[in-house]
């Protein structure tokens, strides 16, 4: 493929990204190798804005792609399409990022199906190949790809695990959300909003995340904190932004948002 098509899949501009550990250094290293890359965390902790990142701090092309339960293996590697031409192949995204040498990366991917997670088991190994049984094509990936995915662990039942035999073809990064100090940096950052409100919405958040499994599925995300600072930014009064992005996202049980609001109303009631 040309270079102008590996030109629309760059990341432009730097995303904000603020290390917690060496998963940076990590990360680079495994890209120098080209080892497939799983990382592992909980829903908004910055996972898909790492992957951005590193992209970017790389210089390499990125295609995203949002796994879901209905996605079939020809939405990963293409199809044929019928037009006023007649019949023609259209690579997926997959197949796309295999032949310009980009990262390709699979966000969520324990919500799609077993039998399509199978078909990237080719380029995780050594012979970094992709099988268009369709179009009776081999594809061998371009020496600069490299494929990431994600996932919640927490969050998946034993039906929407990983298969032990996908799992060990990938190195794994753990993510988490990160400690206090630089939560507040980063919402604080990327809202605009002075540190001392930034600090309040992380210690709100603290204190749901203490809930996950008393109540709650899941704690209040990093990306919940940005939404809520966001609208502060904007005039809204602290109250409502903090219900609006922070409690009513969570949960429709009465009694766990009262506790929600009570929290909330611990650090912006006066």
């Amino acid at each position: 493929m040309s270079n102008l098509a590996s030109e629309q899949f760059l990341v432009k501009q730097q995303p904000y990204y603020h290390p917690v550990g060496e998963e940076v250094e990590l990360y680079e290293a495994a890209y120098g190798a080209r080892m497939p890359v799983m990382l592992k965390g909980p829903t908004g902790c910055g996972k898909s804005r790492f992957v951005e990142y590193m992209a970017w701090k790389l210089g390499r092309p990125l295609v995203t792609v949002a796994c879901n339960e209905d996605m079939t293996a020809s939405d990963l590697v293409g199809r044929f399409l019928l037009d006023k031409d007649g019949t023609r192949w259209q690579d997926g995204p997959l197949t796309t990022a295999a032949r310009i040498g980009a990262i390709c990366y699979l966000d969520e991917v324990v919500e799609a199906r077993q039998d399509t997670t199978v078909v990237i088991h080719p380029l995780t190994d050594h012979r970094r190949t992709l099988p268009l049984d369709k179009k009776g094509e081999l594809i061998q990936a371009h020496p600069d790809f490299q494929l990431v995915i994600s996932y919640n662990p927490g969050y998946q039942s034993l039906m929407k695990d990983l298969k032990q035999s996908t799992k060990q073809r990938f190195g794994a990064l753990d993510f988490d959300y990160p400690a206090e100090a630089i939560e507040v940096e980063i919402v604080a950052t990327e809202t605009g909003i002075d540190k001392d409100t930034a600090a309040k919405l992380v210690q709100i958040a603290q204190r749901a995340r203490n809930l996950k499994g008393h109540g709650l599925d899941e704690g209040i995300s990093t990306r919940l904190l940005v939404y809520a600072g966001q609208l502060i930014a904007k005039g809204v009064d602290p109250v409502a932004a903090c219900s609006m992005t922070l409690v009513r996202p969570l949960t429709d049980d009465p009694d766990m948002r009262e506790t929600l609001d009570a929290a909330v109303a611990t650090f912006f009631v006066k």
